[in-house]
């Protein structure tokens, strides 16, 4: 069955109230999408951004009236929409499609990540079985693309370890499939943990992995802390973080932009031998060993 999408062009003032109201009208889905090329890379904690431009698109059966529907949302949310358009999509599996372009990749010599509708390239390896899905991290994008070749390259056998801001678990269960002892996943969102265990139990690993909201955890220093966030809160979380070392252990950052590096390398030195171990793109991976 084919679809119409609706796509209102507006302000970051207006963006939540029009995505409300379409979603009041029957909208099956709505989505936002940047107009200007502005990326929102660190939102401060706690704040939801909105880029400045905004196209608001909502997702409607093919025999809308989409004129009824617009005029509806003006009513509802109190804007008038000068600009608008109709566009339609034909009906598709979009979540195969998407798994269909998402191949094995391959993280140093012997780290895998594998789709599910795909035969692992190299048995022998360690191959983490992953689909994308909500949470953050398939190994995509550079930052956890560094953590992964970091563990491949320096394998944790017989450690325990925190992956610290464990999005899918992807690093937690890297570690286990490398020989670590035991991973403490640590998420402020429940649908990470939520991941986690589901992915952990895919690999077959879950009785390695525990997940934690970060106010349960309450660990003892590990020889080990992987943290792939963004700089901002790495720095804030500096003293944390570095109390859930080993003297003697080591510690991953990751979610950094190279401008910043300097500004986390500052928040960990006290406590650690730290430096940029590796830059891909615009971001960098930090790796340091505690005093």
């Amino acid at each position: 069955m084919p679809w119409l999408q609706l796509v209102i062009p507006t302000s970051e003032e207006k963006a939540d109230q029009l995505s409300d109201a379409m979603m009041e009208q029957g909208a099956a889905s709505v989505t936002m999408q940047d107009m200007q090329d502005q990326p929102v890379l660190e939102p401060a904690p706690g704040t939801t951004p909105m880029w400045s431009r905004t196209r608001v698109i909502g997702l409607f059966d093919a025999s809308t009236d989409l004129q009824k529907i617009v005029k509806a949302i003006e009513q509802q949310s109190a804007i008038t929409i000068e600009d608008w358009k109709a566009e339609q999509l034909e009906d598709k599996d979009w979540v195969r499609a998407w798994m269909d372009n998402f191949k094995p990749m391959q993280f140093g010599e012997k780290l895998w990540v594998v789709p599910s509708n795909h035969e692992a390239p190299e048995k022998a390896a360690a191959n983490i079985m992953l689909d994308p899905g909500l949470a953050f991290g398939t190994g995509t994008h550079p930052t956890t693309a560094m953590c992964l070749q970091w563990l491949d390259a320096h394998p944790p056998v017989d450690k325990a370890l925190i992956d610290f801001g464990c999005g899918s678990g992807i690093l937690a269960i890297a570690a286990i499939l490398l020989g670590a002892g035991h991973a403490d996943a640590v998420d402020l969102d429940p649908q990470a943990l939520i991941a986690t265990h589901d992915n952990a139990e895919k690999n077959q690993v879950r009785e390695k992995i525990s997940t934690y909201l970060p106010q349960d955890f309450k660990a003892e220093a590990r020889p080990l802390l992987l943290a792939n966030i963004l700089a901002l809160p790495l720095v804030e979380l500096a003293p944390l973080l570095s109390s859930m070392v080993q003297p003697g252990g080591d510690i991953v950052l990751s979610g950094i932009l190279a401008e910043q590096a300097e500004k986390v390398l500052e928040a960990y030195r006290p406590a650690f031998d730290i430096q940029i171990w590796k830059q891909e793109q615009d971001w960098v991976c930090l790796a340091g060993k505690k005093h």
